[in-house]
């Protein structure tokens, strides 16, 4: 632990979805200064995402599906264009991948690739993303996909040349989805 830090308080500000937590920190600064100041962070466990891509015909699996933060923020439909994802659900990273793989877009995949460990938005949310890249071919189908619940999503396949084309029109607006298309692009996975 950083002892330069301490957690004076910790208060749950909301238990409802996931954890909202306000925290009272007193930060020891380098010159010896103690400053004590409130932040609050939002936790709502660890999560994994998966690049789904077929080498052989240059396409990619992406998802389409509605998300409220970013229709309240000005989407006016609320609609985004994402890779695969989900949260780990007391499963290891690769296991939630292929699950989520499995319910969100109806491909079963054998083997992922983890490239990397990002946390996203470290100044309010705990989440750190566990990034996969995995081939699919038509014959990986084994259902219609969707999601499961509540959950509506479009599977959507395209050229990779079209998903990177809509990062630089901006109808890609995802983190994680930029971060696996220019990492499929930077390593010539197709």
């Amino acid at each position: 632990m950083n002892p330069a830090i301490k957690l004076v308080k910790t208060e749950i500000l909301s238990d409802n979805w996931y954890v909202l937590k306000k925290f009272t920190v007193e930060h020891t600064k380098r010159n010896g200064q103690v400053d004590t100041y409130n932040r609050e962070s939002y936790d709502r466990g660890n999560g994994a995402a998966i690049l789904l891509y077929d080498p052989q015909a240059r396409t990619v699996l992406l998802t389409r599906q509605f998300r409220l933060p970013t229709y309240v923020n000005g989407n006016p439909t609320g609609m985004l264009v994402e890779v695969c994802a989900g949260l780990l659900d007391k499963d290891s990273p690769a296991e939630c991948i292929r699950r989520e793989v499995e319910e969100e877009t109806g491909y079963a995949v054998k083997e992922v690739t983890k490239i990397m460990e990002l946390y996203m938005s470290p100044g309010s949310v705990t989440e750190l993303l566990y990034f996969f890249v995995g081939e699919y071919t038509k014959d990986s189908k084994i259902s219609q996909g969707g999601g499961v619940d509540d959950e509506e999503i479009e599977v959507i396949e395209m050229p990779f040349a079209t998903a990177l084309a809509m990062i630089a029109s901006g109808e890609i607006k995802d983190a994680k989805t930029i971060i696996l298309l220019q990492h499929a692009a930077l390593h010539h996975l197709m």
